[in-house]
């Protein structure tokens, strides 16, 4: 958490309350992804996963996964790259 939290320009970072995350979201636990929420929110894209050519992530509700190219990805997202994996 401390390597997300140095990525976004913070000291330290930790996982929302369940309830919070849904209200800020706009989906339930187990189906947040970054794209389709209410409000762009801040994202990281872990650095090694731009050598892959895509990845799955949620699609917004459980079980419920979609592909994208990991440039795009990031792009679309404005999110911030760095190495947050431990």
């Amino acid at each position: 958490m401390k390597k997300l939290a140095a990525a976004g320009g913070g000291k330290s970072a930790q996982m929302m309350k369940p309830p919070e995350a849904e209200r800020v979201a706009g989906f339930k636990i187990g189906g947040i992804g970054p794209f389709g929420q209410r409000r762009l929110v801040r994202t990281v894209v872990e650095q090694g996963t731009l050598g892959q050519e895509q990845v799955y992530i949620n699609g917004g509700q459980r079980g419920l996964a979609g592909s994208v190219q990991t440039s795009r990805r990031a792009r679309r997202l404005k999110a911030v790259v760095a190495s947050v994996v431990a």
